[in-house]
């Protein structure tokens, strides 16, 4: 059975990769439950989904869509392995670290039940930046990541709930195409010529889908 692993906070820290001078990629295991909630609009909602997390550059971080980040244990333990350091819950920045599921192969659309109550709906993968490259310090990070094709996922709140460590993960629901998290990040990054099969993925935020409608080819 998938678990959550771990709930992580950010812990705001300096940093010259971003604008506003600083950052909450930072995050770090918190014990007791933590309130998921949806934070509203990107920008002018609260930011995170996760209750007493910040988002401090709410221009290109958070909101509906944005919620919550999860990014499973095996991923870091395989990074971990690559990079030769230990990575706690948290390090790449997810709120939710996860066990025993297959986040990259997550359907966009698809539902998770986390704990009693909550709700969430895979939105989208995440997209490397500046700032996740200066808070890892490692050589050309951003390609790397890139090339490792496991990015984790976005989540939108559906349903407001308690969560904390221990909590099982359970996927209620499935959409019936075949766009996972991998597909769509490779689609937005590498491999462009995927960006028309996101079309079946209505779950996906619209500037994404306005992205891969520009793919289509024309009519003859």
């Amino acid at each position: 059975m998938a678990v959550l692993l771990s709930v992580n906070i950010g812990v705001p820290r300096s940093s010259p990769a971003t604008r506003i001078g600083v950052t909450g990629i930072d995050k770090r295991p918190v014990d007791g439950p933590v309130d998921l909630r949806a934070p509203g609009p990107r920008g002018t909602g609260l930011g995170s989904g996760v209750a007493g997390d910040r988002i401090l550059d709410g221009g290109h971080h958070g909101g509906d869509d944005q919620a919550v980040y999860a990014y499973a244990r095996e991923d870091l333990d395989a990074w971990g392995a690559e990079l030769g350091r230990e990575l706690a819950g948290g390090m790449f920045g997810e709120n939710l670290t996860t066990g025993g599921l297959d986040v990259t192969g997550a359907l966009i659309g698809e539902r998770w039940r986390v704990g009693p109550e909550a709700l969430l709906e895979v939105s989208l993968p995440r997209m490397p930046c500046g700032t996740f490259a200066h808070w890892m310090d490692e050589p050309g990070w951003i390609k790397r990541f890139t090339e490792w094709g496991a990015p984790g996922a976005y989540l939108r709140v559906l349903r407001p709930g308690p969560v904390r460590a221990g909590d099982p993960v359970e996927v209620v629901e499935r959409p019936g195409h075949d766009v996972t998290i991998g597909v769509t990040f490779r689609a937005l990054t590498v491999e462009p010529e995927l960006l028309p099969r996101l079309l079946a993925a209505d779950a996906l935020p619209d500037s994404v889908l306005d992205k891969a409608r520009r793919r289509v080819p024309a009519p003859d």
